[in-house]
């Protein structure tokens, strides 16, 4: 079992195309596209936390992205995903599996704050945790150890555990937040 992490696939969404400067021609070809990265690198076992902004479109929708796409998937509700009744988007990724934001735990002491938004500050910030988020597409510079997981900024592909903890273990520390 693998972790991932990814953020506003924004699947059966035509205009994010022109919004984000996709170089799709079509939402088809957009969502197709994304699919096959995901399923490429996701095996059916791994879990997959995705940041907010998974689709558009109704219940029939939503349904029919989560059966494509490989792995268990963690939603962090975005913006866009709060347009959708929660007991319905609950229902299809799991009571358990949506949340509003949360704290991912690796290692002894190590944390990820998981948010659709990018935060200035988060739980353990001033430990120098991680933070993961999405929304704007590419156009929030990180602060300290933060970085959009979004697709936009990742080759349209879910990002693995080991290549956000390389990638944060390389940003500069929290500023002005560590306690000495």
């Amino acid at each position: 079992m693998n972790t991932w992490f990814t953020a506003d696939t924004h699947l059966n969404h035509n205009k994010i195309r022109k919004y984000c400067n996709r170089p799709f021609e079509t939402v088809e070809e957009m969502d197709n596209e994304i699919i096959y990265r995901w399923n490429k690198v996701v095996k059916p076992s791994d879990i997959v936390y995705h940041l907010g902004d998974f689709c558009f479109g109704n219940a029939k929708d939503w349904e029919k992205y989560k059966s494509i796409l490989n792995g268990t998937i963690i939603l962090i509700k975005g913006n866009h995903d709060y347009k959708h009744n929660s007991l319905i988007i609950k229902n299809i990724f799991g009571q358990l599996n949506v949340k509003d934001i949360m704290e991912y735990k690796y290692g002894k002491h190590k944390s990820i704050m998981l948010c659709h938004y990018a935060m200035r500050v988060w739980n353990k910030s001033h430990y120098n945790a991680g933070h993961l988020y999405g929304h704007s597409h590419g156009m929030t510079p990180s602060m300290g150890k933060s970085f959009d997981i979004g697709v936009d900024c990742n080759n349209f592909t879910p990002v693995h555990l080991d290549e956000v903890i390389e990638r944060l273990d390389k940003l500069p520390d929290n500023p002005n937040l560590i306690r000495k």
